[in-house]
């Protein structure tokens, strides 16, 4: 399991809550619940991953905290 912060949140445009990565850069996913919203998250991490290191872009470790409170 991945440690990157994942922010959900629901979505009136999407009707669908919306699992963000930040710190993947474009990484996000969506689903009916919060909860699978969550688990596509974790798909699309690994899915992220994999495709930065087949072109050999850097992949950032995970910070562990909050990036930004607002």
């Amino acid at each position: 399991m991945y440690r990157y912060e994942v922010i959900i949140f629901w979505s009136n445009e999407d009707q669908a809550f919306v699992a963000d990565v930040p710190e993947l850069p474009g990484c996000m996913a969506h689903g009916d619940t919060p909860n699978e919203a969550l688990n596509n998250a974790h798909d699309a991490i690994s899915l992220w991953i994999a495709t930065a290191r087949e072109f050999g872009d850097a992949v950032p470790e995970p910070k562990g905290r909050r990036l930004l409170y607002a």
